[in-house]
C-alpha cells in the first residue's frame, strides 16, 4: 500500500498546510497535474493520504482543506473528495438547512437519491458533527408538504436493513391508490406514514407494483388538482426516488447563483456511482454533454486552479 501513494504523497511534501493550500490554489503545471490524478484516480487511496499526512505532520489535512473550502472552486471540490461520504453529505444538508433561504433541491437531492442505509449513517454523522436531530431541523426549517414527506424518508431509514417484500408491495400500492381516489382529496396522513415505515427499496417496489397494477406511474395520479400543494411536492420526491439519474440532469441544467456548487458536488457524489447515466440523460435533454458543461463553466475563468478543477472533474466524469 506504501508504494502505491508514495507519488501521491510526494506533493503533501511542503513545510506547512498552510503552505500546501497556496500551492492548491495558485499553481498549475506540474503540480497541477498531480492534483489532477490524485482527487481523479486515486479514491481508494485518498484517505491512506491523508492519514500519512497526519503522521508527517501532526495535522488533519481534512481540517486544513475544509478550512479554506470557501475561498475557491477546488478546495470545495477537494473537501468533497477527501470527505467521509457520510460526513460530506451531512455537511451538505446542514449547509442548506442553516442558511437563510432554503434550497430544496440540494435537500431533496441528499434525502432522496441515497439509499436508507446511506441515509441512516448520515444521520448518525449529523448528530455526531452538530448535536442536532435532522428530522427536527427539517421539520422547523422546512415550509410546504416537503416538511413532513422529507422528514417521512428520514425516519424512514430507521428500517434501513429490511429488504423489500413484493407481496407487502402489492398491499401498499393499493392503500397509495386509495389514498388518493377513495376521497374528495389525498389522504396525506396515510401517505405521509406508509412514507415513515418503508426504507428507499420498498418504496421503489411498490412504486413499481403500482404500475403493474394500474397501469400508470403513482407520480401521475398525484397530478390530480384535488391533491393540490401536497401532491406536487410528493410527484417531486417519488420521481427522485424512481429515477435519481433524471433529477440530477434536472439539477445540473438549472443556470443560478449555484450553478457550479451543484456542477462540482454532483459529479464528485456521483462519480463511482451513477455519473454515466446521469450524462446520458443529461445529454438526450440537451444535445450536449456533462463534459462540455465542465468545459463552458471553466473556460476563461480567471480564478486560480480552475484549470485543474475542471481536469478533475473531466477524469471523473470518465471514470
Amino acid at each position: 500500500m506504501q508504494c502505491s501513494f508514495i507519488s501521491g504523497l510526494f506533493l503533501l511534501r511542503f513545510p506547512s498546510p498552510s503552505f500546501w493550500i497556496v500551492i492548491m490554489l495558485g499553481n498549475g503545471g506540474s503540480e497541477g497535474q498531480k492534483l489532477v490524478e490524485i482527487f481523479s484516480r486515486r479514491s481508494q487511496e485518498l484517505k491512506a493520504i491523508c492519514q500519512t499526512y497526519s503522521v508527517l505532520y501532526g495535522h488533519d489535512l481534512l481540517r486544513v482543506i475544509s478550512s479554506n473550502q470557501k475561498s475557491s472552486a477546488f478546495t470545495r471540490l477537494a473537501y468533497l473528495r477527501v470527505s467521509d461520504p457520510q460526513s460530506r453529505d451531512a455537511e451538505i444538508l446542514r449547509r442548506v438547512l442553516v442558511a437563510g433561504s432554503i434550497n430544496l433541491g440540494t435537500l431533496i437531492e441528499i434525502t432522496c437519491t441515497r439509499s436508507s442505509s446511506e441515509l441512516h449513517y448520515i444521520k448518525q454523522q449529523y448528530y455526531s458533527r452538530y448535536q442536532s436531530d435532522l428530522e427536527l431541523d427539517i421539520s422547523m426549517k422546512v415550509s410546504s408538504g416537503f416538511k413532513e414527506i422529507l422528514a417521512a424518508i428520514c425516519k424512514s431509514c430507521r428500517n434501513h436493513t429490511h429488504k423489500a417484500d413484493t407481496s407487502l408491495a402489492f398491499c401498499d400500492a393499493k392503500t397509495l391508490y386509495e389514498s388518493v381516489e377513495s376521497g374528495r382529496t389525498i389522504d396525506q396522513k396515510t401517505i405521509i406514514s406508509l412514507l415513515s415505515q418503508r426504507n428507499t427499496s420498498q418504496v421503489k417496489a411498490i412504486l413499481l407494483s403500482y404500475k403493474q397494477l394500474y397501469g400508470h406511474e403513482f407520480s401521475k395520479l398525484v397530478k390530480q388538482s384535488k391533491c393540490g400543494q401536497f401532491g406536487q411536492d410528493l410527484r417531486i420526491v417519488i420521481r427522485c426516488i424512481q429515477n435519481p439519474e433524471k433529477f440530477f440532469a434536472k439539477q445540473l441544467r438549472m443556470r443560478n447563483a449555484d450553478a457550479r456548487e451543484i456542477l462540482v458536488r454532483i459529479i464528485v457524489t456521483r462519480s463511482e456511482k451513477d455519473i454515466k447515466d446521469i450524462n446520458r440523460v443529461f445529454s438526450a435533454k440537451t444535445g450536449s454533454s456533462l463534459e462540455y458543461l465542465v468545459r463552458r463553466e471553466f473556460n476563461g475563468v480567471k480564478e486560480k486552479a480552475s484549470e485543474t478543477v475542471a481536469a478533475i472533474l473531466l477524469e471523473l466524469i470518465r471514470g
